[in-house]
């Protein structure tokens, strides 16, 4: 596992992979994520911290841990969707699962500066 921040997610990939793929990989899963916005906070769920963790396993399959700003969001049961969906247009990822973890709780702290300049939140 990579040494990250608390509120970057770690994102592991395999040595088996060419390190060229790996930045390739690594660059285009992010930015997918970037694309997935939760509909009541204008800030996209990568920057407010929501992906946990993503594991890019030597067959490009994608396991991704991710969580919701509180547990009893109403699209819970759609986002989890809409990001599998994202990530699996990166091009060369075979499968993507995605699990919605509560532990730890999300709280503030995980969002990035760019969250934070979003919501206006310093």
């Amino acid at each position: 596992m990579n040494d990250v921040s608390p509120n970057t997610p770690a994102i592991d990939l395999p040595s088996a992979l060419p390190p060229e793929e790996i930045d390739r990989l690594t660059d285009a899963i992010v930015a997918a994520l970037k694309t997935v916005y939760d509909p009541e906070i204008p800030a996209d769920i990568y920057e407010l911290g929501l992906i946990y963790k993503v594991d890019v396993d030597d067959d490009r399959n994608v396991a991704i841990d991710m969580t919701l700003t509180a547990p009893g969001c109403p699209v819970a049961g759609e986002m989890p969707g809409w990001v599998e969906n994202a990530v699996a247009s990166v091009p060369g990822v075979q499968a993507v699962k995605v699990a919605m973890v509560f532990d730890p709780p999300w709280d503030q702290s995980r969002m990035s500066d760019e969250a934070r300049v979003a919501l206006d939140m310093w």
